[in-house]
């Protein structure tokens, strides 16, 4: 289970990180990652027992991949309640902003709390996974959320909004997830019938 640790001194794309212990220990004993410092593991398991360079290797990659995409897969609990919802999302300095319909008021159970959000190239597969692979792949990132306001640049690469949701005019609400936790999968298949 994911340890919950404090935000930083500020919202938005500030980069600046938490304060927290030197000698500050993850779930698994491991170190708990810089929240500045962008994507903390890579595919590895989630005890921070991966393969140290290449894990972070990993995390960076996942990350380029995530950017390749639009839209992805938020889940979180509402009301104890699992949901999952779709959003828009930017990697902007090793964090991943989201945009929300304000109407549906998924990010109300989403700021100050652990969630999840993951993306594919389903349906896509031109997006190769990696040189030389034309496979499928996923990326997972789980790490606390916030409520932010991006500034007028990065709210401009989320390009236009939809004009409705469920009937509503859309009404953008931003959250900013700092993960904590990256994970990538890839299917590799053969190009043989």
């Amino acid at each position: 289970m994911l340890s919950p640790r404090p935000f930083g001194p500020g919202t938005g794309s500030g980069s600046g990180s938490a304060s927290r212990p030197a000698d500050a220990t993850g779930p698994g004993g491991g170190p708990v990652p810089d929240p500045g410092a962008g994507p903390c593991t890579g595919s590895g398991p989630a005890d921070g027992s991966g393969s140290g360079s290449a894990s972070v290797a990993d995390g960076r990659r996942a990350m380029e991949l995530l950017a390749q995409v639009r839209h992805g897969r938020l889940a979180a609990s509402m009301r104890a309640l699992p949901l999952l919802a779709v959003a828009r999302h930017q990697v902007i300095e090793g964090r991943v902003f989201l945009r929300l319909h304000r109407g549906l008021g998924y990010h109300e159970c989403c700021d100050g709390n652990v969630i999840a959000y993951g993306a594919d190239n389903v349906g896509f597969p031109g997006l190769p996974a990696s040189s030389g692979t034309d496979g499928l792949w996923a990326v997972q990132c789980t790490g606390p959320a916030e409520l932010t306001e991006p500034t007028p640049g990065q709210r401009d690469l989320f390009g236009a909004g939809p004009l409705e949701v469920n009937g509503e005019p859309f009404d953008p609400v931003y959250l900013r997830l700092d993960p904590h936790v990256v994970r990538m999968h890839t299917l590799a298949y053969d190009a043989s019938p």
